[in-house]
């Protein structure tokens, strides 16, 4: 288990940030790790890092207790916190042979030049930090996270402020690295989770609210699903409103109606079944599962 967060805790006063949390990530997942703002995203990530201690439970990193060995953990850990701190007066090799040395990297120039190339810095590699956009920012704290070829990387808003080309060249450095690594990152951007993650964690003020396959979390839940259903004939709406499930059905045209409702498939096997016995032709049935922002809403807001 690469990491294993047990029963952890941590409060400011009377505010629990985190909430006695449990979960566990193993080795070539990539976990979107979700939740509005103050729901103790960052607060997790720092104290899995060993940035912050918790008040109570117990972190593990590649079985190692990061509470009791703190050093030996944050060497199989690469980090790129939100806020990203950076030396804006070094230049980009400088500050990533700063941080080799750190590491007690060998074969720095190598290792350098790999990690540029890796996460695309090359054209802005002799420039000082202070010189570059934000985008390219974000590119040097990832290329620091990933420089001593940590085993587990903790990526806090990673493609924070990368314009749309930025993005996807990240997420695919993202994607390769989580083929032998461990990948826990949060972002609000809910496309890139979407894109990059088969499990999604949801975090509500302290408490895990969700902790599962993307597609289950899809399927379930309170939001309601829809069908569109084209028939070339025209029918009766009130024939789907009578199917088991449905909630509503809207009718488009004479013969083109939305439904929706708890299940989807229940739904579209009801059409189907109607279609045959009353000799209709159906031109398209269409389903739309809960994308990602519906099961986050769902589950956050208001709560």
């Amino acid at each position: 288990m690469s990491i294993e967060v047990k029963n952890l805790l941590k409060e400011y006063g009377e505010q629990k940030a985190v909430n006695n949390i449990s979960f566990k990530v193993d080795k070539g997942e990539i976990v979107g790790f979700l939740g509005p703002n103050g729901a103790g995203k960052s607060t997790s990530m720092k104290i899995i890092t060993g940035y912050l201690q918790p008040g109570d439970g117990e972190v593990f990193v590649c079985g190692k207790n990061v509470q009791d060995d703190p050093m030996e953990t944050k060497k199989k850990i690469g980090y790129l916190a939100e806020s990203n701190a950076l030396y804006y007066d070094m230049y980009v090799k400088e500050y990533l042979s700063f941080v080799a040395e750190i590491h007690a990297i060998q074969n720095q120039k190598s290792k350098i030049k790999n990690v540029i190339d890796t996460v695309g810095l090359q054209v802005e590699a002799r420039k000082k930090i202070g010189q570059l956009s934000k985008g390219y920012k974000q590119r040097v704290g990832l290329a620091a996270a990933l420089i001593h070829d940590p085993e587990v990387l903790i990526l806090d808003e990673p493609t924070s402020g990368l314009d749309p080309n930025q993005i996807v060249e990240i997420r695919e450095v993202i994607k390769q690295q989580g083929k032998d690594k461990t990948v826990l990152f949060s972002s609000h951007i809910l496309q890139e989770v979407e894109a990059m993650c088969d499990r999604v964690i949801i975090i509500n003020k302290g408490e895990i609210v969700a902790d599962d396959k993307l597609s289950n979390l899809q399927k379930t839940g309170d939001k309601q699903q829809s069908v569109t259903v084209a028939f070339k004939e025209t029918i009766p709406a009130d024939l789907l409103k009578n199917f088991v499930g449905v909630s509503s059905v809207k009718s488009i045209s004479p013969s083109v109606f939305t439904i929706q409702c708890s299940n989807a498939e229940t739904v579209k096997k009801q059409i189907l079944q109607l279609a045959i016995d009353k000799n209709w032709n159906i031109v398209s049935l269409q389903s739309r599962e809960q994308s990602l922002e519906d099961v986050f809403r769902n589950l956050t807001a208001g709560r």
